[in-house]
């Protein structure tokens, strides 16, 4: 993987420097800034279909959907090119 990526599952990658929160989708106050997003066209599904685990809130004000677990992507974030 390129450094400064980051692999969200499925193909898809978001640039690390962009990223602002990774946070789970659970709670009520997220699934309804999720709801507000979506109305504006401020959300991107990475799931392909799949559960959302995560939810990657960038720097451009854009909520990303994955499938990959929070634990699993700070994981990732926290690597460094080897």
């Amino acid at each position: 993987m390129i450094e400064g990526l980051l692999n969200i599952g499925f193909g898809n990658v978001v640039v690390k420097n962009r990223i602002i929160a990774i946070i789970q989708p659970d709670s009520l106050p997220i699934k309804k800034l999720k709801k507000a997003k979506e109305a504006n066209n401020q959300v991107i599904d990475a799931t392909s279909g799949k559960r959302t685990r995560a939810i990657i809130v960038t720097d451009s004000d854009h909520y990303i959907l994955s499938a990959i677990s929070v634990d699993t992507l700070m994981a990732r974030f926290n690597q460094t090119g080897e």
